[in-house]
Formats: C-alpha cells, sequence, structure tokens
C-alpha cells in the first residue's frame, strides 16, 4: 500500500501514524530506537507490506501490469490502490479527505525532528504539491506515476501506467475494494497484537 493507506490503517495514535509513515526508511532493527508508539508503526508497516504482497487479489492487480512494468507493477497498484481509497473516501472515513489530508501535514510538521532526512527532504514537495489529496483524481495519479517515473530515472515507465488504470479501471477498483475491507481487519488485529 502507499501513503495514504498506511496512514488511514494507523488509527488515530498519532505516533503510530508516524511510525507507518516514515517504516520504508527504518530498515532491520532501527526501530528499536523508536519510542515504542512509534516502533509499533513502524511494525505495523512491516505486517501490511507482507499481508499485501502476499494476498492472491493484488497478485491479480499486479500480473495485469507485469508485460508492460514487470517489478514495478507492485510500486504501482500500490499507488492505483491509493487512488480507489482517496477516491471513494467517504465510505471509510467520516472525516472529509482534505480536513483529514491537513492535519495528517500539520503532525508531520509537529514531528518533523524525528522524521529521517530523506523524508524531511521530501515532506515539503508533499505538502506543497499535496500528494495525498491529488489521489483521489486519474490525473493526480498520472502526476505521481510521473514523478516516480523521473525518480526511476525513466526506467520504470511508471508515467505510462495511467493507461492501463483507464483501461481496467472498474476492475482494479473491484479488486481494491475486496482486498482493502481485509486488510482493515487484518491491520485492527494486528493493532491490538503489537
Amino acid at each position: 500500500m502507499n501513503f495514504l493507506a498506511h496512514i488511514y490503517l494507523s488509527g488515530n495514535d498519532e505516533s503510530v501514524i508516524i511510525g507507518n509513515f516514515i517504516a520504508d526508511g527504518i530498515k532491520g532493527k532501527r526501530y528499536l530506537k523508536y519510542p515504542p508508539a512509534i516502533a509499533k508503526g513502524i511494525l505495523l508497516h512491516r505486517a501490511i507490506d507482507s499481508f499485501t504482497d502476499a494476498h492472491p487479489t493484488v497478485h491479480q492487480s499486479t500480473a495485469r501490469l507485469h508485460k508492460n512494468y514487470g517489478h514495478y507493477s507492485g510500486v504501482i497498484v500500490d499507488i492505483l490502490y491509493d487512488h480507489f481509497l482517496a477516491k471513494n473516501w467517504s465510505k471509510y472515513s467520516e472525516v472529509p479527505l482534505d480536513e483529514y489530508v491537513a492535519d495528517f501535514y500539520k503532525l508531520l510538521r509537529k514531528n518533523f525532528t524525528m522524521l529521517p532526512a530523506r523524508i524531511q527532504r521530501m515532506m515539503p514537495y508533499m505538502i506543497a504539491d499535496n500528494w495525498l489529496l491529488s489521489y483521489a483524481t486519474v490525473e493526480g495519479i498520472s502526476k505521481i506515476l510521473t514523478q516516480m517515473n523521473v525518480r526511476t530515472k525513466g526506467v520504470s515507465k511508471m508515467n505510462l501506467a495511467v493507461a492501463e488504470l483507464e483501461a481496467y479501471y472498474d476492475e482494479f477498483e473491484a479488486e481494491f475494494t475486496s482486498f482493502f475491507d481485509e486488510l482493515i481487519a487484518f491491520s485492527h488485529q494486528k493493532l491490538k497484537e503489537l
């Protein structure tokens, strides 16, 4: 899953949210250097990634992209799934998406010193371009995929994946919806266990 889903699946504990958000930059046992609630968020992120990577519905989505994007297919599906979460946000949260996102950006600013250097560098761009809110539109996803393609120096060709999103929109959305319900249940349970 991508940023929006990870943040959403963290629940209401701000430290867990921060931990889940920074987790990709925290390797191995380095999570132990963080306060327990942030460490919990890091471990939750890892569990969500493992659950997602092993899920047959996610495999269905990635298989549709594999011929054109190879091992980048999983990254693309993570971004596409965030699109469907943002687009259907009112089904999952009573807080409007723009308000939810604004609160998250405030949380990032408040915890800036806790963020790894890579996230500190990325954060101003994320907020200025309002990445999380932009996920709700196909145009926003197109921009994100283009930025990701630039980060891979054009190797991934992710910028072209909007064509598959548009061609198989209903299929991707149905797969996301069925998978995300399971992921929510998994994440709630994992939060209790951690």
